[in-house]
């Protein structure tokens, strides 16, 4: 496969296949045990709970940071041509992006240790997809204007970064008590590829200058590479007609979801911190890891450095040499800037996310859900006095292939006794200035219920929202006696 064919593959993969990892909703809410997934020393009053396979928690979040549907597909009367010209090709810019992630757990149980009632045990497992593209502004314009017009101008390489996977997730975490104020948590990972691709440390240029022999000289200077691991096989397996693809495909990506893949590790880290009753701290670290890349594996990749002036046709003596010229000149070119496939093996880094929050809580104390409220540090409740209503700050951060990426969020959370809780965040970042987001935990006995979904405002007209993102699940609880 010629390499403008694989930049095509992953260029769509990487901007189609949308979904940002912020879950301000989720974070902190006490009531919700996939909350744990999101800082490790969070503070916990359950005894046990076990998530319902496949539907104990489900995300899926996708932003756009530069086009909305309507930008292209309104009826309005504008050429389609025109408004991508307009919208796309000169309105957005190389930090543009579409991204995000879904996830869906396989298995999430949590309990408290018999020996230390300080010590709150979880693990499970669950799918996750991930992916971000950049706009290739520069690529974009020279393919549409060309480089005739546009002399002395160095399109930049670098404009192409994009990353994605799709891996499997298995995890263990312990909880502790330290104190009356102060809670840690610590989760290790270890992670399993289905399939990857990375291409984000591209450089070099193209430029076009006024030449001395002939009209035009153009340079090119190019070092991009194209990773990607567990996509070849599957591409083998559509291309044969001899055997039923679905089934083979559901065999290599069930061996690999069962650490089949690519493996790697990771861990998260997590407090919570009670500056006094009722301001609390919290913070954390999650996806500080890496995963080694060596199975099904290709790299294509174009580097060197070349500048020419095009063919010097001399007529009529050139007339009937022309071909064999125009070989020559091809291989010239291809031995300066070559071409190369290659199956190294690599490493990539998970997207690591950064959250930390502080939360003043007010109004009547509510009636806990546990027997007492012990003070104690060995025994006492882990999750400290509750309250009715509570406000504050949360601010995400996550490591992109330009930079960390952040989200500052203000929220509210409202209690209905120990039946139900609402929560509601206003959050800025580089995809909106309004996003409105509200969730809700119901807890029906043992059941408990939560749906959070995100720029509520947008919903009204997807088309012209550049944001969308919901969350739910459901899991069996049980506080009981401490």
């Amino acid at each position: 496969m010629r390499l403008r064919n694989i930049f095509i593959i992953v260029l769509l993969f990487g901007c189609f296949f949308v979904n940002s990892q912020n879950k301000q909703l989720l974070y902190d809410f006490n009531e919700v045990p996939q909350a744990l997934l999101l800082n490790p020393g969070m503070k916990t009053s359950f005894k046990w709970y076990a998530g319902v396979p496949l539907i104990s928690g489900f995300s899926f979040q996708a932003g756009s940071s530069g086009l909305k549907s309507n930008d292209l597909f309104a009826n309005d009367g504008i050429d389609f041509n025109t408004k991508f010209r307009e919208k796309v090709i000169y309105g957005m810019d190389f930090s543009d992006e579409l991204s995000g992630t879904y996830q869906v757990e396989l298995l999430n149980i949590g309990f408290r240790s018999k020996n230390n009632e300080d010590i709150f045990y979880s693990f499970g497992a669950y799918n996750e997809g991930d992916a971000i593209g950049y706009f290739f502004k520069d690529y974009a314009l020279l393919a549409y204007e060309g480089n005739t017009n546009n002399l002395n101008k160095k399109f930049d390489l670098n404009h192409l970064k994009t990353r994605g996977e799709i891996l499997n997730v298995y995890h263990f975490g312990i909880n502790k008590k330290i104190s009356n104020e102060l809670t840690m948590g610590f989760r290790a990972k270890v992670y399993s590829s289905l399939l990857n691709f990375t291409s984000t440390k591209n450089k070099g240029y193209f430029v076009t200058t006024q030449g001395d022999d002939n009209l035009l000289e153009s340079t090119l200077e190019a070092d991009v590479e194209i990773k990607t691991s567990g996509v070849f096989e599957l591409k083998d397996i559509i291309d044969d007609d001899s055997q039923a693809n679905g089934a083979a495909i559901s065999s290599v990506l069930g061996k690999r979801a069962l650490l089949g893949g690519n493996l790697g590790v990771g861990f998260d880290l997590g407090f919570t911190y009670n500056i006094d009753e009722r301001t609390v701290f919290t913070g954390s670290l999650i996806d500080v890891g890496f995963i080694y890349h060596s199975k099904d594996v290709r790299t294509y990749s174009v580097k060197g450095f070349a500048s020419t002036e095009g063919l010097e046709v001399r007529l009529p003596e050139d007339l009937n040499s022309t071909e064999d010229q125009w070989r020559t000149f091809v291989d010239d070119l291809e031995d300066l800037v070559p071409y190369e496939e290659g199956s190294d093996n690599y490493i990539t880094f998970r997207p690591t996310k950064f959250y930390t929050s502080i939360r003043r809580d007010f109004g009547k104390e509510i009636e806990s859900k546990e027997a007492c409220y012990c003070t104690s540090t060995s025994g006492g409740n882990n999750r400290g006095r509750v309250y009715k209503n509570s406000y504050g700050a949360q601010l995400y951060a996550i490591n992109r292939p330009r930079g960390p990426q952040a989200a500052l969020s203000a929220f509210y959370q409202h209690r209905l006794g120990n039946v139900m809780s609402l929560k509601t965040t206003y959050t800025i970042d580089k995809f909106s200035y309004t996003n409105i987001g509200l969730g809700a935990s119901l807890q029906a006995g043992p059941v408990n219920m939560y749906l959070m979904a995100d720029n509520l405002i947008g919903y009204s007209n997807l088309a012209n929202s550049k944001y969308a993102s919901v969350q739910f699940g459901l899991n069996i609880i049980s506080w009981g006696k401490k």
